[in-house]
């Protein structure tokens, strides 16, 4: 299987100029291969979220190789980052940051929008990515009138929306109480099995993270 993502020798030092750097990434090694599901687990402070930026394209590290479906990022304008980031990549948090005057569908379809794809085409993706997930009943319901876990599923069928190749989660389970955080990953873990997509889902349940193909732990030899 080849990589969907790579990255090699990554290091990340925040406040390097000042009186107390601080070095949160050194020497980083990881890989997601194609149709992968990666669990990310860390402590708070460990540099998980940084590691996710930097593979998220929304943050750039101080040295090292970050590669995309075998395309080196490094050097590229912020422009080609940013296409690349909406073509390639899907974000889904542990708030989900849904827009609060859109229905569940409109959610959905408005990225689509964004990437060039026709108004007809993007309702009918959101139609079946809520179909998906159970939620077609529910497709002209406001974020307000969904419970939690109905609004991390809408956030999934959004991080889906443009056919990503590679689905980055930052504890997206995490806002949940137990009973619904094991029925929406098991939602979450459908959709990316379906889709053949590759995904690097940080948690910090383990239990969860051990349904997951492999485990990554910051602070141990990942690569």
């Amino acid at each position: 299987m080849s990589d969907v993502l790579r990255l090699a020798g990554v290091s990340k030092t925040y406040g390097k100029d000042g009186p107390a750097p601080v070095e949160v990434l050194h020497g980083l090694e990881l890989n997601v291969a194609r149709g992968e599901v990666v669990a990310l687990v860390a402590p708070s402070g460990a540099g998980k979220s940084t590691l996710l930026h930097i593979a998220g394209l929304l943050d750039t590290p101080d040295s090292g190789l970050v590669e995309l479906n075998g395309r080196d990022m490094h050097g590229l304008p912020d422009r080609a980052r940013t296409e690349a980031r909406r073509r390639e990549l899907g974000f889904v948090y542990q708030f989900h940051h849904l827009l609060p005057e859109f229905s569940a569908a409109e959610n959905i379809i408005l990225p689509q929008l964004a990437n060039g794809v026709g108004a007809g085409m993007a309702a009918k993706r959101a139609a079946e990515l809520l179909d998906r997930v159970g939620m077609a009943h529910r497709a002209d319901h406001r974020p307000a009138q969904l419970s939690g876990g109905e609004q991390q599923r809408v956030a999934f069928c959004r991080a889906l929306a443009n056919e990503p190749s590679l689905l980055l989660a930052d504890e997206p389970t995490g806002n949940l109480d137990p009973e619904t955080s094991d029925r929406v990953f098991e939602v979450l873990m459908g959709l990316v099995r379906e889709t053949g997509l590759s995904a690097l889902i940080a948690t910090h349940n383990h239990a969860l993270a051990e349904r997951m193909d492999r485990v990554i732990r910051l602070g141990e030899d990942i690569s």
